[in-house]
């Protein structure tokens, strides 16, 4: 049987604060395909979740249902306490107030596997839009936290750069920067190495690492096995849509129960 964590077991020291997100009993499918099939996430204040799995396994669709991008058919996201308002059941489930899933996503930043930056707008410009055009701030105040966050990532000489003149590496740290500007509750990290060189990929692991010892509040989807280690208070492996195992990252990859588990650690090894 998979083991079951709930919000009663803390990990990585006392959690006092509500989780910024919570995921009870999940379900999502595609037609017949059942994608997840009754997963439970949370997310505390201040701590780095990992989600591990073969490809199919259910992350990235878990990771896009967290900030409601996908629709899912059963369960509960709660984010800080607050549940999801649904309308409709099943396939047809959809959140009913618009309010309330504009405010969750733009307190859930996320950056994807392949950076999403506008082609047309400088680098310092991608960085400002969605703080200008989302959260209304005031245009001097933007154009100063987005310097200073892209400063954070490495890339403060880039700020007036296209994407096309940027390493792989440097749009990858400008999404990041991009993500950090909107002041999120938490980041999603949708396999934010996987479309990088080992040498470009390490860019971007060092900025993850940085951002986990300040104490960020993250979720990121990788098939990097020592970052999810390094950074991560509590890792989950998925499998098949649901959760086979999960724990600190010492005791998930030190001493894995599951002889799934086992199996995949020894390919990510091999690969």
């Amino acid at each position: 049987m998979p083991e079951i964590w709930t919000t009663d077991q803390p990990f990585g020291g006392p959690v006092t604060d509500t989780p910024v997100i919570e995921i009870r009993n999940l379900h999502k499918a595609y037609g017949p395909l059942e994608v997840l099939r009754g997963v439970d996430i949370s997310a505390p204040k201040g701590h780095v979740i990992s989600l591990i799995g073969s490809s199919g396994s259910g992350k990235s669709t878990l990771l896009r249902c967290c900030n409601l991008l996908e629709d899912s058919q059963q369960g509960e996201i709660v984010f800080k306490g607050e549940p999801v308002i649904w309308k409709g059941e099943g396939h047809n489930r959809r959140p009913s107030d618009a309010r309330q899933v504009l405010r969750i996503r733009t307190n859930l930043s996320m950056v994807f596997q392949q950076f999403n930056l506008w082609a047309h707008m400088t680098i310092l410009q991608n960085v400002m839009e969605a703080p200008l055009t989302v959260l209304k701030r005031d245009r001097a105040e933007v154009e100063a936290a987005a310097r200073g966050y892209l400063d954070k990532v490495g890339i403060g000489d880039k700020c007036d750069a296209w994407p096309a003149q940027l390493s792989g590496g440097q749009q990858q740290r400008a999404a990041i920067a991009r993500a950090l500007c909107m002041e999120p509750e938490a980041l999603l990290f949708d396999e934010p190495t996987s479309a990088l060189d080992p040498e470009l990929e390490q860019e971007v692991v060092k900025v993850i690492k940085a951002l986990a010892e300040e104490g960020r509040t993250m979720i990121i989807v990788t098939h990097d096995m020592k970052m999810a280690h390094d950074v991560s208070d509590h890792v989950v492996f998925l499998h098949q849509g649901q959760i086979e195992e999960q724990g600190p990252p010492d005791v998930l990859f030190g001493a894995p129960k599951s002889e799934r588990l086992q199996g995949f650690l020894r390919s990510t090894v091999h690969a």
